[in-house]
C-alpha cells in the first residue's frame, strides 16, 4: 500500500556531487518526518539527515555543510544533495519516511537502499 522508490546513487569521484531522491506513493494520510540513513560495510546504520514536516532539518556532524536534505511535499519526495563527497561517504543510503494514517499511529517505512561509492 505504501512504496518508496530511491534513485540517484552511483559512483562518483572524491569532491563530486550526487543527489538522492526518495519518492513515496500509496495510501496514507500524511507524511511526518523523512530522513536519510547510511550503512557502510562493517558499521552500524547511522543517521545522515532528517527533515520534519515543518522543514526543520538535522544533520550528522560528518556531513554538515556538505549535504542538504530537502522535501517536496507536493511530490511526496525527499532529497539529499551531497556535495564534496569523500570516500568516507561510501555506503548504502536508505531513506526513511514516517507515514501517518487517520486514527492510526505513525509508522516508519524504509527504502530499498541505493549504493553511493566515492572513489578515484
Amino acid at each position: 500500500q505504501v512504496q518508496l522508490v530511491e534513485s540517484g546513487g552511483g559512483l562518483v569521484q572524491p569532491g563530486g556531487s550526487l543527489r538522492l531522491s526518495c519518492a513515496a506513493s500509496g495510501s496514507f494520510f500524511s507524511i511526518n518526518d523523512m530522513g536519510w540513513y547510511r550503512q557502510a560495510p562493517g558499521k552500524q546504520r547511522e543517521l545522515v539527515a532528517r527533515i520534519t514536516s515543518a522543514h526543520t532539518t538535522n544533520y550528522a556532524d560528518s556531513v554538515k555543510g556538505r549535504f542538504t536534505i530537502s522535501r517536496d511535499d507536493a511530490k511526496n519526495t525527499v532529497y539529499l544533495q551531497m556535495n564534496r563527497l569523500s570516500p568516507e561517504d561510501t555506503a548504502v543510503y536508505y531513506c526513511n519516511v514516517r507515514f501517518a494514517w487517520r486514527g492510526t499511529p505513525t509508522s516508519d517505512y524504509w527504502g530499498q537502499g541505493t549504493q553511493v561509492t566515492v572513489s578515484s
